[in-house]
């Protein structure tokens, strides 16, 4: 049975429609992110991550919890190459991104969004301008960026604010916004940092609800969090990371 596609659908290319079954046999390359013994250790505070193992293929949705300081956005930063490991490798749609420098490291990057929990709107751009510099920094026509502005903005509810300056939006409308600007390049993969760390449970579903509604376009979406509530609503699969160890919740639910 063809899926129905949400608004925006026509942001992202044919193979999103159609993510891979999770109990489907996988080769290497379906997996949007493979951890592989990886360990990252910071020597000045002797935290981090000690030997992750963790895969998701296309499509995936998962939770990652811990307390403060557990290595939550170390594990994201190593999946989008701001960080290194120390040992194993970190696979990203088949490419290991801890040898990847300079432009090799940009492009791969170009393939993913990453949603901060402070925004990191620039303020002294407008809505749109924010959005649509993610596609000009990669030399897209202006009638292309055109054409995706108008539905990534639908998606997240921002069409009337598109004007706006990050100052004259709440917080939720500005978190709306930052996960716009990571859409709308049409990653195969979303990593969103503490999303919902600085909102009111309201907002906090909003955006929840977003990121669900890209997963069933078929992108793979990480989620770090202390929310629980947010868990709970969502019934996706969790892993959580204690003394430096990440261990599945509910496994029998993961990708």
């Amino acid at each position: 049975m063809t899926r129905a596609l949400l608004p925006g659908s026509d942001l992202f290319p044919q193979p999103l429609e159609q993510p891979l079954h999770p109990r489907s046999q996988a080769t290497p390359l379906d997996y949007t992110v493979h951890l592989k013994g990886v360990t990252k250790v910071y020597p000045q505070t002797k935290f981090g991550l000690v030997d992750v193992n963790l895969r998701l293929k296309q499509g995936s949705f998962l939770f990652v919890t811990g307390p403060s300081g557990a290595g939550k956005t170390t594990l994201m930063k190593l999946v989008y190459g701001a960080e290194r490991p120390d040992h194993g490798e970190v696979l990203v749609a088949g490419t290991n991104v801890g040898v990847l420098r300079g432009n090799r490291l940009s492009h791969l990057r170009r393939q993913l969004g990453v949603v901060f929990q402070d925004y990191k709107l620039i303020p002294r751009w407008t809505i749109t301008e924010n959005i649509a510099f993610v596609l000009k920094s990669q030399g897209i026509p202006r009638d292309e960026i055109e054409r995706r502005l108008r539905p990534t903005l639908k998606l997240v509810g921002l069409q009337k604010r598109a004007d706006c300056f990050p100052s004259q939006l709440s917080g939720g409308e500005q978190q709306r916004a930052s996960i716009a600007r990571a859409i709308v390049g049409s990653p195969k993969l979303l990593l969103a940092d503490e999303p919902t760390g600085n909102l009111d449970q309201e907002n906090a579903l909003q955006v929840l609800s977003i990121l669900k509604k890209l997963n069933n376009l078929g992108i793979t979406v990480v989620i770090t969090t202390h929310d629980m509530h947010l868990i709970q609503v969502a019934q996706a699969p969790v892993a959580r990371i204690y003394n430096g160890r990440l261990h599945m919740v509910n496994a029998d639910k993961t990708a």
